[in-house]
């Protein structure tokens, strides 16, 4: 894997992730780049040598449909609290991926802000 497709896809979650209210971006003590809302993690991303990883928060249902697909799987160390995985997302899987991190922000985000993204988007729907 070539260090500009990771390039690519980490400015690709940068994009999805830093349009969130309120998200920052860190480097955990183990050099990943993580996403997180009000000090609560929902997306880490890594390098390695099977290239780029990027793995979510999710619920155990949702975490259940995903593994059904082949290129989902649990998070190691931490997939038993509904974390999944995807190594080297192709262009076909950002825009599923956009709504499932969302969906991990506003598990990880205050009420607060999850009722401000829901006003939010309650008027998008209405316009």
């Amino acid at each position: 894997m070539k260090s500009q497709d990771t390039a690519g896809m980490l400015e690709n979650l940068r994009n999805i992730c830093l349009t969130l209210s309120e998200a920052v971006e860190i480097i955990d003590g183990f050099g990943h780049k993580t996403f997180k809302v009000n000090g609560k993690s929902f997306v880490i991303s890594g390098e390695g040598e099977k290239g780029f990883s990027l793995s979510f928060k999710s619920d155990r249902e949702t975490q259940e449909l995903l593994l059904q697909k082949e290129h989902f799987f649990k998070t190691p160390y931490i997939g038993h609290h509904g974390w999944v995985s995807i190594q080297n997302p192709n262009q076909e899987d950002w825009n599923e991926l956009t709504d499932l991190i969302q969906e991990a922000y506003l598990r990880a985000a205050p009420k607060r802000l999850v009722k401000k993204w829901n006003e939010l988007h309650q008027k998008d729907l209405t316009t």
